[in-house]
């Protein structure tokens, strides 16, 4: 079990740090605190302790144990330093090595990579060209450092300066904590979601893919140290915390366009995305009335295919990794595909099982690879099974 060393100061957005222990602990970390003794006058330690099972530690000299120098040791415990909320005096302290406090003490002990720091003020503190420089002090020795956002602050401002809401703040820290480097400074495209082709200003044609597959595997391909670049059909699923680029779109046409501009930058190609094979030939600009679809007839013409175009590509120095959706004669369609498309894998799905894939949180899936190696990956999360698909592609990996 990883600890997690939360420093939480006098920011009005300490509140927050009351959530962000509690789901840190849910999710399995072991928690412990260290409280400023004006985050004390905030809020009670004994929130924190009840929450996280362990002691509260404010006061340099208050441990009878001395045996254990409780700022040293529990720096070298934590797998991570988290400093939320950071005011404007603790970032200063942390720039110029000042250790005056149990917190800023036991900051001094850690190493600089391993602390990620929430800053949260005033706008204008925020802005004042002090803590700029000392902000940036900060990132120069290697600490990782999470803009706050713009909204209304506490003393009735509207600006930059308020933390972050929970979940973006949790899903930070997570990234921090477990973050590997099997990927490290690959260049990876994913591809998310079902295309749409227009029949007129509001009718198309789609599928029922949900895009949440693309977006697993775009969230632990950036978890394992890869420079992720998302193609996505789908706007209104939570977006992986930093990715490289997100680029919106609807079409295959655009998709095919974004997909080939990017191609040869890239590492990896993962075609996640359920491409529709028509197209409508004959969009209307104006919206089909009821009385007129008596005599309306939909042309359908095929889109370009993704995967065989970028299987075409000369000197092919990516790894190409397609998707199949199969109902029947599963394995044998896959092959097929996996063959005829020139791909280095092919991920497959049975969507005959209505427990998984399409709109589930939930898959099971066979990689086949282009040596003729087969893996099934058992029913799990979409997230576990991306890590799982990703960690087979790199132990595969034919480069």
């Amino acid at each position: 079990m990883k600890m997690v060393l939360i420093i939480v100061s006098s920011s009005i957005a300490c509140y927050k740090a009351v959530d962000v222990c509690s789901s840190l602990k849910k999710l399995g970390y072991n928690v412990k605190v260290i409280m400023t003794k004006n985050a004390t006058k905030m809020i009670s330690p004994l929130i924190f302790e009840t929450l996280t099972k362990n002691k509260v530690y404010v006061d340099m000299f208050c441990d009878k144990d001395s045996n254990y120098v409780s700022h040293i040791q529990l720096v070298k415990e934590a797998s991570k330093v988290i400093v939320l909320p950071a005011t404007a005096n603790l970032i200063a302290k942390m720039a110029n090595g000042i250790a005056d406090d149990f917190a800023s003490t036991a900051l001094l002990v850690a190493k600089p990579k391993d602390i990620m720091v929430f800053p949260a003020m005033n706008t204008n503190m925020y802005e004042n060209c002090i803590t700029q420089k000392n902000i940036s002090t900060l990132r120069n020795y290697g600490m990782s450092i999470i803009e706050p956002v713009t909204g209304h602050l506490a003393c009735d401002d509207i600006g930059k300066g308020k933390l972050p809401g929970v979940d973006f703040v949790l899903d930070n820290i997570v990234f921090f904590l477990e973050k590997t480097n099997e990927y490290m400074n690959k260049n990876i495209l994913i591809t998310a979601g079902g295309t749409r082709e227009k029949i007129d200003p509001v009718r198309y044609i789609t599928n029922n893919s949900s895009g949440k597959m693309g977006y697993s595997l775009a969230k632990m391909a950036s978890l394992m140290g890869a420079n992720v670049t998302l193609v996505s059909t789908r706007r209104n699923l939570k977006l992986p915390v930093n990715l490289k680029e997100v680029i919106y779109c609807d079409s295959a046409q655009e998709m095919y366009d974004i997909v080939m501009s990017k191609k040869n930058n890239m590492d990896y190609i993962i075609k996640c995305a359920a491409v529709s094979d028509f197209k409508v030939k004959n969009v209307c600009d104006k919206k089909i009335k009821k009385d007129d679809m008596k005599e309306f007839k939909i042309d359908l013409e095929l889109n370009k295919d993704i995967l065989l175009e970028l299987s075409k590509t000369e000197n092919r120095h990516f790894t190409l990794v397609g998707f199949a959706a199969e109902s029947n004669n599963i394995m044998e369609n896959a092959k097929k595909k996996l063959k005829k498309k020139n791909l280095d894998y092919l991920i497959l799905n049975d969507i005959s099982d209505k427990s998984i894939g399409f709109n589930s949180d939930y898959n099971e899936v066979y990689v086949l690879s282009k040596n003729d190696e087969v893996k099934k990956i058992q029913k799990d999360t979409k997230d576990n099974i991306a890590k799982k698909i990703l960690e087979s592609i790199k132990e595969n990996n034919y480069e």
